[in-house]
């Protein structure tokens, strides 16, 4: 089974909708008591992520009848869902707000995230921005692409140029690694040429699928973060694997992720940033 490019613009579609009908009216409007702690005060969870995970999750099983759904709040619920995710026929992971704790401050930087994954392997992915009202979209094999409002493609994704480290623009997040790594990592920061950090894996991912960045890096990969980036910045052209050099897959939580330009730039940084 795979993606067609009706489906994809059809999904971007569905994206947009729940993001105008659940997103949007809620940005800047959030009373106290829609705003909620998970597992720590970065952890939050809103009425819009819920409201617009239920609409999405609808949508998918209406357009791909049979298909297994398995929601970033779902999984807060229910944490077995992840375990689906290996041997499903068709599976969407789903992130509804992706850059919740700055969609709940007021920060115009979030997304609404979903990738396709068909017997463990991903197969589709889509980031949308609902204040700029475009998706970008990858499909296996056939590249990354901006779609307009209406689901149209308009422009390629490539990755940036390969790059040594001092040239390196980076997105960085180091919270959630471990000591000594966190340590090692932070304090060899100034080898390259700028970070940022943006709180928001969706926009990063799309920064660096542009080639307006060169370098992400991530330890904590939930599948509804990093499934719909990976793919995106591996069909911009760009290469990527855990910290040890291993493949990522979308039933891996831990060992982190690195994403460069060429596999030459991943190991230039890995060494820059990890060797002991």
């Amino acid at each position: 089974m795979s993606i067609s490019a009706s489906q994809a613009a059809d999904l971007a579609l569905l994206l947009r909708e729940a993001s105008r009908a659940e997103i949007l009216p809620r940005f800047r409007r959030l009373g106290a008591d829609a705003v909620r702690s998970k597992t720590g005060p970065l952890d939050l969870v809103t009425d819009a992520d819920e409201a617009a995970e239920r609409v999405i999750t609808a949508g998918l099983h209406k357009l791909f009848p049979g298909c297994v759904v398995v929601g970033e709040e779902a999984t807060a619920a229910d944490a077995s869902l992840l375990g689906r995710l290996a041997d499903a026929e068709l599976a969407f992971v789903v992130d509804p707000v992706d850059g919740t704790a700055n969609f709940a401050a007021g920060v115009p930087l979030f997304g609404c995230m979903a990738a396709a994954i068909r017997h463990g392997e991903i197969i589709g992915a889509w980031i949308h921005d609902p204040l700029g009202d475009d998706t970008a979209i990858a499909l296996r094999g056939q590249g990354a692409w901006l779609a307009d409002a209406e689901g149209r493609r308009f422009a390629d994704l490539r990755v940036a140029a390969p790059a040594a480290p001092g040239e390196m623009v980076a997105a960085i997040s180091w919270g959630y690694m471990p000591e000594p790594l966190k340590t090692r990592v932070t304090s060899r920061l100034p080898r390259l040429a700028g970070t940022v950090s943006y709180r928001c894996a969706a926009h990063e991912y799309r920064l660096a699928a542009g080639g307006h960045a060169h370098l992400l890096v991530y330890n904590k990969l939930m599948p509804w973060d990093h499934a719909p980036g990976w793919l995106l910045h591996r069909e911009a052209g760009g290469h990527s694997a855990r910290f040890d050099g291993s493949a990522y897959g979308p039933h891996l939580t831990s060992g982190g992720l690195i994403c460069a330009p060429d596999r030459a730039s991943w190991e230039a940084a890995q060494d820059a940033l990890f060797t002991p």
